[in-house]
This record gives C-alpha cells, structure tokens and sequence, in this order.
C-alpha cells in the first residue's frame, strides 16, 4: 500500500494501488479500484466499483468516478470504467460506469481535460486530447472523437457521436452527430463552420485545411444532396486523410447529422461561409 495516504483517507484492502499514488482527505477508494503510477486523488474524490486508471492522472476535489449509471434498468451489474494515462478531472467532475450491455466499460482514452462539473454517462467513449469545459454533459452511449472540445454548459444527447477535431460551442447541443472538424453553434444541431485553429492546432497540413472547408461548402451550401456531395469530395480529394475521416463518419452514422440547414424555425442570422474558428 502507498505511503502517500492521507490518515483520513478511507482505501479498502482489497484496492490495488501503485506505490507513489497520492491519496487526499477524506477521499474514499473503494475495492475493485486499480490506480496506476503517478495518480493523484485530491480531496473528497470517491472512487468506486470496477474503476482502471492509467498512469500520471489526477483527479480534484470531490470527483466521484464509477458510480452506477442513471438508468432505471441497471439492477448492479458488475460493469466498469477504463481510464488511460495524463488525464486531469478538475472539482466534482462525474464518470458512471456501463450498463450490462454491449461492452460494458465506460471508456476514456489519454490526456484529456475535465473541467469542473463535467459529466460522463454510462457507456460513454472519449478519445484522446479531448476537452470538456465546465458543465458540459455526455449522454449515455455517445462519444468524442480525438480532440474533440465541448464548450461550457454544452451536451451530446445519448449515442449521438462528435468526430475528430469538431467543437460544440458555448451553451450549444447536439442530438445528431457532428462529423470531424465541424462547428454547432447556437441552436440545437446547427453546424456554423469549420473548427480551423483547432486543425492548425492540430498540425493538420494547409491542403488538408483547405479541402474540409471546400468540402464543408459542398455539404452545407451547394444544395446537393448528401450522397452527391460525398461522391464529389472522393473524386475531388481521393487521398487526404481529413477527407476520407468525413466521408466514413458521415456514411456511418445512424443518427444522421449536424448541418448548415435548418430544418424548423426561421434560417440562421449568419450563414457563414465554413471559415470558422475554435
């Protein structure tokens, strides 16, 4: 057991801890927890049932991590969460694990931020380098691709997914998918741009920058169909990764997705010309 343990601290026998763990006041780490090297729990952190997290993460006063899924069907399955490596949970940031279907984890990848109050619901997926501001909300089954950033007070609605590099931004929410590198802006699935500094960022190359704006165009401003201007984006751009990242993500969606037009209500105040940034 480590000896960075504060005395009020509460850790079950049965947790398996790394030596150089740090544990805070009153946190509680009960079995079933695996903490790799260089994990930081700071105050008040509750950390319960199957939970796995990877090395250097830290988590803030009061996170509770783990605990059973907001669904009336979940009867204590044992399902789990699966943390990787560098990520940082800041002040009361939430994270449920599964429901006994599918793959049963909540799963998150490497160097993400949660900023305070964020929350992760059952079965959620987050990538790698993703951000989550203060109060924004993932519904169960739905998922963020790598570098993906949800503003403040933002929400995904359940299996909704947010590709590579989109941004939701301030107060915004999504019940489609957004694809990669796109921008919701506003009202509820209303695509306004394409996220160019966060692909500069990124390091993604100024051709590849280029297309996705000539390929946002297509899809939101054209008038064709979505099948149509798929078609088109392959024949004019058949080797850029960002392109081909698009296309597959919009082809595989169940959902349908976030665009430009507006289906309800008056058109938008500002139309854009696919030029926005993050």
């Amino acid at each position: 057991m480590p000896s960075h343990i504060h005395p009020t601290a509460v850790v079950a026998p049965e947790a398996n801890l790394a030596d150089d763990v740090t544990v805070g006041p009153f946190a509680i780490i009960e079995a079933g927890v695996t903490l790799a090297a260089g994990v930081v729990v700071g105050p008040h952190v509750h950390l319960l049932g199957l939970v796995e997290v990877g090395a250097m993460t830290r988590f803030h006063t009061g996170c509770v991590i783990g605990d059973a899924p907001q669904h009336m069907a979940y009867k204590g399955e044992p399902t789990r969460v699966v943390i990787g490596r560098g990520n940082t949970f800041r002040e009361y940031v939430t994270v449920h694990r599964a429901m006994p279907v599918g793959p049963h984890a909540t799963v998150i990848g490497d160097r993400n931020l949660f900023m305070v109050n964020a929350h992760v619901a059952h079965d959620c997926t987050v990538g790698d380098d993703c951000i989550l501001a203060n109060g924004a909300m993932m519904g169960g089954h739905s998922e963020l691709g790598d570098r993906a950033y949800m503003s403040g007070n933002t929400a995904v609605h359940q299996f909704c997914r947010v590709g590579t590099l989109a941004m939701i931004g301030a107060l915004s929410c999504v019940s489609q998918d957004l694809p990669p590198y796109w921008i919701v802006q506003g009202r509820m699935n209303e695509v306004r741009g394409v996220n160019v500094v966060g692909m500069r960022r990124a390091g993604v190359p100024r051709v590849e920058i280029n297309a996705v704006r000539a390929a946002y165009k297509l899809l939101n401003r054209s008038g064709r169909t979505i099948p149509d201007a798929l078609a088109e984006m392959e024949q004019l751009y058949p080797d850029l990764p960002a392109i081909r990242r698009i296309v597959e993500f919009i082809r595989s969606t169940k959902r349908s997705i976030c665009t430009g037009h507006v289906t309800s209500g008056p058109g938008p105040t500002a139309p854009g010309d696919g030029d926005g940034d993050a």
